[in-house]
This record gives structure tokens, sequence and C-alpha cells, in this order.
């Protein structure tokens, strides 16, 4: 029986010779990736296409054909290949788009030809290259997860999201394509090339540079070095970089929707920033487009922070050397010439520095007009609790785009609060750490009011999940092995909004597990037998959530065995984790724990700057988002849904 995946879902893969069939419905390249644990291409042999079809462990098929077979031999894999990608590419002079032309099915089959997986590829648009799906090692076994991510910037755009520099990856899928790169001196430069772009998930368009800076011709890698030393075209030796920090999902394709025509705005004045509008990005729906802004303003100001900073970096460097280039020449050590040497060249640090100051502060001023327009409009899963869009709020028919988990900034500017959205449904579970060593302002709080505070964080989160989905939607499980956040709870259980009393003890510890776990592996069963709807009729079909306070108070070695499985395998079938947890209180269980630990998104009840982006890697400082001290809003959200579950029950 072949298991229909769907977007995101997961399947075992018993053989290790197996062959991957692919079925377009308009002639396309398939070609196969080769990735590292984080799904990162490096160095060459990353990409087998017809002319290089052959990698260890994988023959690519051959020409441009709406049909295709890939042989994989997974024994003959390299150790450290731990994804094997599949990537469709419409040709150039063919369609457009992958929205334009019938869905294609990819297969993993045994050699005799039996499928054993399967994924159809739908809600696809503007994309010209896709991942179709990738086999993937997981605890020394292979599974294969259906991806379905696109890029409408084709081939080069996926190159270049998996770690290549823009001229690596433009070479690469130039080769691929059969076409010959231009070169940096020809009359076309690397401008049309997407700059570095974070693992968000999210499909890829063509983005509206904020600023006129020029692309430099070979974007900088994500190595966690911000952009040091990366010249531009008309850089010298002895000028500062230049930077383009140009977000790709900020710009629009003619393939795109028309969007409506804003409102006329007032006059400008020459060379004045244009007005910010509120959904000025892609996507076909208003919450796509907030989505995508927002996006696109963290990494317009990661991008603007980290020039201003490589700016500053390079005028110290280049002071430095001046000043050592001075006090090494003989000449300036008589008649004082060398302090003049040492004004002259911290005189030209400071203007510098002062010309990229000049800079951040019109970017930043743009950006803080941004948000000061893109607030007010985002809806209540994107909004902050006191947002007056939560005071209209009724439960939705339809479950939102993502979920905001709270605010992130940069210590350049800490009044400019970017949004952290998630995606929904939630990929990673999410540990809250109520523990004092986890960041400086935890240290100064009080164990108690630092507990208190995670668990509130944890259940301003569940309603928030709760009040943005429809109805019965979701379930939310609690463990408070101890009853120690009790008084947090009190609004999910004032409300009846709980799948059952929060589990007390170590029985109630055991039958929360054991019932979530049994309907994991029914609905794992279900999905691999083709017939998800032959469920039994006591298996709750609603996305549950499981709450888990105060780890690992009144959990035994299964109880954690059980907890690891619901991280790992989940998210794939409904089953999201939320834990609150101190992770020294939990060191006793010692190795057994960090593969936990590794699978959830760590967030702090309190400020604290863990954070990375995935472009430049800056520290975020992470801020929760939480009601108003004597609001009423969860109390209000909850009422919302204990009604909308009344009215819809039957």
């Amino acid at each position: 029986m072949t298991a229909e995946l769907v977007r995101g879902q997961n399947h075992p893969v018993s053989q290790s010779r197996v062959e991957i069939r692919v079925s377009a419905g308009t002639p396309v390249l398939a070609l196969a990736s080769l990735a590292d644990e984080q799904g990162r291409f490096s160095g060459n042999g990353i990409l087998a296409h017809p002319g290089a079809r052959s990698l260890p462990g994988v023959e690519s098929p051959g020409e441009l054909a709406d049909r295709h077979t890939f042989a994989v031999d997974l024994d003959a894999v390299a150790a450290d290949v731990h994804r094997l990608g599949v990537l469709l590419v419409l040709p150039p002079g063919g369609p457009v788009r992958f929205g334009a032309v019938p869905a294609s099915y990819v297969a993993v089959a045994d050699p005799e030809g039996a499928e054993l997986a399967g994924y159809t590829l739908t809600g696809l648009d503007a994309e010209t290259a896709v991942v179709a799906l990738e086999l993937y090692r997981r605890q020394g076994a292979w599974k294969v997860r259906a991806v379905g991510q696109g890029y409408a910037e084709g081939l080069g755009a996926l190159l270049t999201d998996g770690g290549l520099p823009a001229l690596a990856a433009a070479e690469l899928a130039a080769a691929a394509l059969g076409t010959i790169p231009r070169t940096a001196g020809a009359d076309a430069t690397l401008a049309t090339m997407p700059t570095l772009v974070g693992d968000l998930r999210a499909p890829q368009t063509p983005a509206q540079a904020p600023a006129p800076t020029p692309e430099p011709p070979d974007p900088v890698p994500v190595s966690g070095h911000p952009y040091a030393g990366t010249p531009g075209p008309g850089d010298t030796p002895t000028s500062p970089p230049t930077i383009s920090y140009a977000h790709p999902r900020r710009r629009r394709t003619s393939n795109e929707p028309p969007e409506p025509a804003p409102r006329p705005a007032a006059a400008q004045e020459p060379g004045q920033a244009p007005r910010p509008v509120a959904g000025d990005a892609s996507g076909w729906s208003m919450d796509e487009r907030l989505y995508n802004q927002v996006w696109g303003m963290f990494e317009d100001l990661a991008r603007t922070v980290a020039a201003y900073r490589s700016a500053v970096e390079f005028a110290d460097s280049r002071m430095d050397r001046e000043l050592d280039e001075a006090l090494s020449d003989p000449r300036h050590r008589l008649g004082g010439s060398g302090n003049a040497a040492r004004d002259t060249a911290r005189a030209r640090r400071e203007e510098l520095v002062a010309q990229a100051q000049a800079v951040l502060d019109r970017d930043l001023a743009q950006l803080i007009a941004e948000s000061e327009v893109v607030e007010p409009a985002l809806p209540a899963a994107y909004a902050r609790w006191d947002n007056p869009v939560w005071h209209g709020h009724r439960t939705p028919e339809e479950g939102p785009l993502a979920l905001r988990l709270g605010d992130l900034h940069l210590p350049e500017r800490p009044d400019l609060r970017i949004p952290m959205l998630s995606r929904l449904p939630l990929e990673r579970g999410l540990w809250i750490d109520n523990g004092r060593t986890g960041s400086e302002a935890a240290m100064t709080m009080d164990t108690d009011r630092l507990r208190r505070a995670a668990m509130d964080m944890a259940v301003a989160l569940a309603v928030r999940l709760l009040a943005v989905h429809p109805a019965d939607r979701f379930s939310v499980h609690v463990i408070d092995a101890a009853g120690a956040g009790s008084a947090s709870l009190a609004p999910l259980v004032r409300a009846g909004v709980l799948a059952g009393p929060p589990a007390a003890g170590a029985h109630g510890v055991t039958q929360t597990l054991a019932g979530l776990t049994r309907r994991v592996d029914l609905v794992q069963m279900a999905l691999r037998a083709g017939a998800p709807e032959d469920l039994p009729p006591d298996v709750d079909t609603a996305d549950q959530l499981l709450i888990v306070h105060d780890f690992p108070h009144g959990f035994d070695d299964r109880a954690v065995t059980q907890l690891r499985y619901l991280a790992d395998e989940g998210a794939a079938v409904g089953v999201h984790l939320l834990m609150v947890a101190d992770r020294d209180e939990a060191s006793a269980y010692g190795p057994l724990l960090d593969p936990l630990w590794r699978s959830l998104m760590r967030l702090s009840p309190v400020p604290d700057n863990h954070l990375a982006d995935p472009w430049v890697h800056h520290a975020w400082t992470f801020e929760p988002d939480l009601p108003p001290q004597g609001s009423r809003v969860l109390d209000q959200a909850l009422d919302r849904v204990a009604e909308a579950r009344r009215t819809t029950r039957p």
C-alpha cells in the first residue's frame, strides 16, 4: 500500500536500494542534491544533473522530460550526507511557473516497482524551481519527507538558499540548465541574483531593495562573519565595502496577482523614501502579504545593522593600519608629525563612522515608519495582546498562516520591535526556560516569580492558538505533576477549554502520555495505509497541544522516552509539545535528554538575546508577548472560544 504524503509528512524507507519516480505535468529538469544535516550545500559534487549524472549513491535521469527515474543506493551515500533532495526545475522558454501546469507527482518505490510513498505537489504558484521531496537520515535510519518548497527565482535561488555563494550558485545552475553563465565583467551583473535568505520555509519571490546601494558580486555565505571585507563593484581597498541587504520577498514578479492600488499619497520631496503601506509584499492573501512583510522588515533590520557594524569594523581596521604605518615611519617620530598622522587617521575613522551612522539612521527611520503602519494592521494571530483587533476578534473559520511568539530587537534600536512569527502548523515544539541560569535577566529574578512568568507565557501562547483557530481545531492537554502551575492555568480551567483536567501525579503523567502516543501511532498507521478516515471513533482528529509544566517532576524513564517520541514524531501528525522546564534541574537524566532539548525551540519568559537570524547571525533579544497588566483580554478570548465550541457541537 502506498503512503500518500502531504507537505511536511514523513515516512520510513525500509530498503537501501530504491527508485524515485517523477511524473510531471510538463517537461521539467529533474535533479538530485546532497546536503549536510542542516540542509546546507558545501564543496563540490552536491548536484546530480544531466551534465554530471552520477554522485555517490544516486544516478540522476537524463534530459528534459515529463517523466524521470532516479536510482538511489542509500548504503553508498557518503557518511557526511544527511539529505538527498529531489529538485524539479522548469526550463527556460517553457511554462513560466508551476502554478500554470498540472501538479507533479513524486514517488519512492522499491526495485521491484512497488511504491512505498508518494507526494502530489499541490499549492504551487509562481515557483520555477521546487524541492519536491527529500530522503534524510534519522537516528541511523532513512526516511522520506514531502517538502514542496518552491522558489520563484529559479534554481539559482534554491542553491543560494542552501548556502552556496550567489556566483557559485549561478554557475552551477547554468551548468545544470545547459547554459553559459555571464561573468562579472559582462553587461549584466549579479544584481538579479538573490541575496542570502534564511530558513523561512516560505516560497521566495524577487525583492524590492529598500536602498539604492549596488548589489555585491558575491554575497557572503552564512558563516557567522557578517559581511566583513566584501568589496562591491566600485570599492577600493581604502573604502568601506558596499552592502546589499534587500529582502527577496519584498519584490513582486509579473506572475503574481495584482494587489489593490494604495490610496493616493501626499506629494513627496524628490529623493524622499516612499511612504510604507501595510501588506506591501508578495502573497495571495493579506495575511500572507503581512507575514512576508514582517519577515522582510526582520531581514532588512538584520542587514542594515550588519552593514553598519561592518562599516565600523572597516573604519577601525583602517585606522589601526594607518596608525601602524605612521608609527613605523621614522620620519613621523621627529617634529611632532606623528601626532598629526594619528589625528588624521582618527578623523578619517570618525568620518566613516558618521557616514555609516547616517545610513543606519535613515534605514531605521524607514523601518520604524513601516512598523507603525504594519503593527496596527496585523491580524489577531500576528498581533500583540494590546492590539485593538482582539476586542472585535471572533473564532475564525480557517486556521492562520503563522503565530506570533514574541518580539525581537537589536541593541542599535531597542524600541524597534519586529514580531517573531512562526509558521503553522509548528514544525518544532517549544521549550520555555524557567531556570535562573538561562540569561542575565533571569539571574536577577526570584525563582518563584520566574517560574510563574514562564507558565503565564505558556498559557498566553495556548490561548492564542485556541483563539485563532476554528472551534475544536485544537485540543489542549496539560501535565502539571506537582500542581505548581494551578494559578497560571486557572483561566484555561475556568473556561473549560482543556481536553481534561490538568494531569497530576505519576498516574496522570502516564495516562496523558499514553493517550497522545497512541494517537500518534494510530494516525501514522492510518496514513501509511492510505486510509486516514478509518481511525477509531475515540481518536481526536483535532491538533493536540501538550503543555508540560515543571519537568522532570513526576517523570520516569518511560515517560521521558514518550516525550522524546512526541517531540520527534508528533508534529507531523498534529501533536505539538510546549515544555516549561529548567534544563539544569533536568540534567540528572544526562544524555538521555539531549535529543529532546535539541528538537525544541528555546524561548525565554524574560528578555534574552539567545536567538540568531539565519542571514548574518546577529544575537537578537527575544521578549515574550504577554497581556497588559490588569487586562482581561485572555479571559475574553477564552470566553469566545468556549462559546464557539458550545455552538458548534452537535
